[in-house]
């Protein structure tokens, strides 16, 4: 969905920029994390509801959320900054203002201990199916980013990308750890931290497709 640009949109990004990592390289994280920190990545993080209560609940792991779309990551952004100010401030976290289309220009192999993708753009057009998230060349690559025991986490709304995802997962003979069409429904923890949208999906009833990779 195409965002309205935000008002005086430079010079507030510019006022949260150092709850950004502007130049993103493999090593930056661990110039900023240390490198014996387990390292989570979320891509796609909308307004930044989810990343922010994972970083504010899990204080001894360190969290990257990256997202495209200048407005849409303000949001994120100035929430963190909010917090800052109310002396609740959050430094396991930053933000990156990317697209991501190669792994290794971010991370390096064998870094990550898990990566989320949470209600990703369908691109529904066929043509467009090397662009979504889940493509077998984009899991393939988060494959190689994550340690031994590293996961993906997908959630999505969209039926026709999950069942997209599933023929991807199957293509490359991944086995999956955790499947649902219901994720509000069933047992599994990944229901406890939603995103904004998720919120508002569970309130009308909409169900949640999910599918967790364990490597």
């Amino acid at each position: 969905m195409r965002q309205r640009k935000a008002r005086d949109l430079q010079q507030r990004l510019q006022g949260c920029s150092e709850y950004m990592e502007l130049a993103p390289t493999p090593q930056a994280w661990e110039e900023t994390f240390g490198s014996g920190n387990d390292l989570y990545l979320e891509i796609g993080c909308g307004k930044g509801n989810f990343i922010i209560k994972k970083a504010e609940e899990n204080p001894q792991n360190c969290y990257i959320a990256v997202e495209g779309q200048e407005t849409v990551i303000l949001r994120g952004l100035e929430k963190l900054r909010q917090r800052d100010e109310a002396g609740q401030g959050i430094g396991n976290l930053r933000f990156v203002l990317a697209f991501i289309n190669h792994m290794g220009d971010f991370f390096y192999e064998n870094r990550l201990s898990g990566i989320y993708l949470n209600f990703s753009d369908p691109w529904p057009k066929s043509r467009h199916k090397k662009r979504r998230l889940t493509h077998r060349d984009r899991l393939t690559a988060y494959k190689k980013a994550l340690k031994p025991g590293g996961f993906i986490e997908i959630k999505t709304d969209n039926d026709d990308l999950y069942d997209f995802t599933l023929e991807e997962i199957h293509a490359l003979g991944y086995e999956i750890a955790e499947q649902t069409r219901d994720l509000h429904a069933s047992q599994f923890t990944s229901k406890d931290t939603m995103t904004e949208y998720e919120e508002k999906f569970k309130s009308s009833g909409k169900n949640i497709n999910y599918v967790k990779l364990v490597f």
